[in-house]
């Protein structure tokens, strides 16, 4: 996943669309004056790579506190608070010490003794974290981030990597001597299909393009079930402690109780529509933040009744208010997505709250 970067690939094939559009317009008779040459800017705007020198990389600048207020927006709830993971994701921090980030190598990944091999710990270079999560995150919204939103998510990063310290601001003038600081930065290997250019016994890099794995496509008896590859193995779950007593009892994320402690669950008795609701929204941490009579973080469920009685689309709006989150509808604290829950049970909590909010 971390061993491309080299080619700058988004530039080379904005340049190849202009080109064939500009040759299209000079082509005898068929397609002439369909279409024209990509301007300057366009290209500019879609040739969004970066690469390990820091080409393509935009003006900008993050501080560590600012890429926290971002990552608890957009990140935490596939990455945890801290990029430990929960039940889903495998960690991104995790497993480098300081003389990994004084030799450049991560040594537990040479001797093979990590229990579970963290983002932190393979990236080679800092240009793969800004280039990948600027291209691709939030995995609901890609392409979203603003460049300083980026910046400040790498600073958060490598401030809980221990790269970098909590008062770093991340700029594009000094990523640099964040890479100088990378704990696999002399670890990157080459040696593989996806890194052009001549074998190293001819004095080059790479392996001329060959691919490095071997493999032949299942034709007979092949497996009629496919398991999630993102959960985490069970030797691995353990790796960083038990995730459930590393996340807050509020919120969208919640960890996974890996401490084989866990008590197996006693069917409960069944309970009415509004109980089953007000035992969802205590469960889901929505009461931590929402009194059923009064505000405490968020409103009260019962202001939020009376504002939206009588509306039609009510129960709609409330709906994707509670999925994607959102600002500034009751002041300026923001209300975290709650992407986790189910479409079902959120609107089952919004039914709950214009009936009253009360259990029956």
């Amino acid at each position: 996943m971390f061993r491309f970067s080299k080619p700058s690939l988004g530039g080379a094939i904005a340049l190849a669309l202009a080109t064939l559009t500009a040759n299209s317009a000079l082509a005898d008779g068929k397609y002439a004056g369909i279409g024209r040459s990509a301007t300057r800017a366009e290209i500019h705007a879609w040739d969004i790579d970066v690469r390990p020198d820091f080409k393509g990389l935009r003006p900008g600048s993050g501080s560590v506190d600012q890429g926290q207020e971002v990552w608890e927006a957009k990140c935490a709830s596939c990455h945890g608070s801290f990029g430990e993971s929960n039940e889903v994701h495998t960690p991104l921090i995790g497993g480098t010490t300081k003389d990994d980030i004084k030799t450049g190598h991560v040594l537990s990944l040479v001797k093979g003794d990590a229990p579970q091999r963290s983002a932190i710990m393979k990236v080679a270079t800092v240009s793969t974290l800004f280039d990948y999560i600027n291209r691709a995150m939030p995995l609901t919204a890609p392409k979203s981030l603003s460049n300083d939103e980026v910046y400040a998510l790498v600073a958060y990063l490598l401030n809980l990597a221990e790269i970098v310290p909590g008062d770093f601001v991340l700029t594009d003038k000094n990523i640099a001597e964040a890479q100088a600081r990378m704990p696999n930065r002399n670890g990157m290997n080459t040696d593989h299909g996806m890194w052009p250019g001549a074998t190293a016994a001819k004095g080059g890099i790479g392996n001329g393009g060959k691919p490095d794995v071997k493999n032949t496509a299942c034709m007979s008896n092949c497996k009629t079930e496919v398991k999630v590859a993102s959960l985490l193995p069970v030797y691995a779950e353990t790796a960083h402690g038990n995730l459930a007593e590393q996340n807050r009892p509020v919120g969208p994320v919640r960890g996974k109780d890996t401490s084989g402690k866990a008590a197996t669950p006693v069917a409960p008795a069944p309970l009415s529509e509004n109980a089953t609701a007000s035992k969802l929204a205590s469960d889901s941490g929505c009461m931590a933040c929402h009194g059923v009579a009064s505000k405490i973080v968020g409103p009260g469920y019962n202001e939020v009744a009376a504002k939206y009685k009588g509306q039609a689309d009510a129960e709609t709006k409330l709906v994707a208010k509670v999925k994607a989150g959102g600002q500034g509808a009751w002041g300026a604290i923001p209300m975290p997505p709650q992407g986790q829950l189910k479409d079902a049970d959120i609107r089952s909590l919004v039914k709950w709250i214009m009936s009253g909010a009360k259990a029956q």
